[in-house]
């Protein structure tokens, strides 16, 4: 095997590990997604986010077909993409905003977000991001705004994990976030590029840069929030930022 030859089957695996992680597809042979390669595989969370939107698109147009109308159409779109990523994102969402509004210590509010049942604060959450991304798509209500509002959500929303991954500390010294460790540089630099693109190309280039603005000081916020309440990052708050950073393009796209 070639050294470009060894290097492409490298980001293969990396690309199959990433779309395993974040989707129930199953991309490849099933192979084992351990905490190092989740790392390595941090610059194809968009790829993976792009797929998970196209899903949306597809579900939302074949609706609109049907004469479903714009509210239920973009009820079954939000419900295909939860499905497609069971629903790993707003189980991160529902959690931290349980620990963080429910405990009064760093340690207890660790514990919380590591209780699998669910609070008041996180049944919330969960219904005030369902609610905010059915009525931005329904608003924008014709197929192909909506498809580019989809794919630049997802693929975008994605691409800002991997820079918390890099640039915030694990909350804690076990589970995902601890094992996965810091991504490679140029995992999190392509991600961010892939992010940026995505964004630009389904959104042009002065709703694109909005979008991007807006990204930016959404996740800053989440960061300042985690780093305020637990001292870090963990899975739980990469899935909660993926949500907010969702729901912020979205809204974006109706401006």
């Amino acid at each position: 095997m070639t050294i470009d030859q060894a290097w492409l089957a490298e980001r293969g695996r990396e690309l199959q590990a990433g779309i395993l992680f974040l989707t129930r597809l199953r991309y490849g042979a099933p192979g084992p997604v351990d905490g190092a390669m989740i790392g390595r595989a941090a610059w194809a969370f968009p790829v993976a986010g792009l797929l998970v939107g196209i899903v949306g698109a597809v579900v939302y147009g074949l609706a609109i077909k049907l004469g479903v109308p714009f509210w239920p159409a973009a009820a079954l779109s939000i419900a295909a993409t939860m499905t497609l990523t069971g629903c790993l994102h707003e189980d991160g969402l529902a959690d931290t905003i349980d620990g963080f509004g429910g405990g009064k210590t760093r340690e207890q509010k660790l514990s919380i977000m590591r209780d699998s049942r669910i609070g008041t604060y996180g049944v919330c959450a969960l219904a005030i991001a369902i609610l905010l991304r059915i009525s931005a798509l329904a608003l924008l209500g014709a197929p192909g705004p909506v498809t580019a509002a989809l794919i630049a959500a997802h693929g975008a929303g994605r691409a800002v994990m991997p820079a918390f991954m890099a640039l915030l500390p694990p909350a804690r010294g076990d589970g995902l976030s601890a094992t996965a460790g810091q991504p490679p540089l140029g995992s999190t630099a392509a991600a961010a590029v892939l992010g940026v693109l995505i964004l630009l190309l389904c959104l042009g280039f002065g709703h694109g840069l909005a979008a991007l603005i807006a990204l930016a000081i959404a996740a800053a916020l989440v960061g300042w929030l985690s780093l305020h309440q637990i001292g870090g990052q963990t899975g739980d708050v990469l899935g909660a930022a993926e949500q907010v950073s969702e729901i912020v393009i979205l809204l974006v796209t109706l401006s």
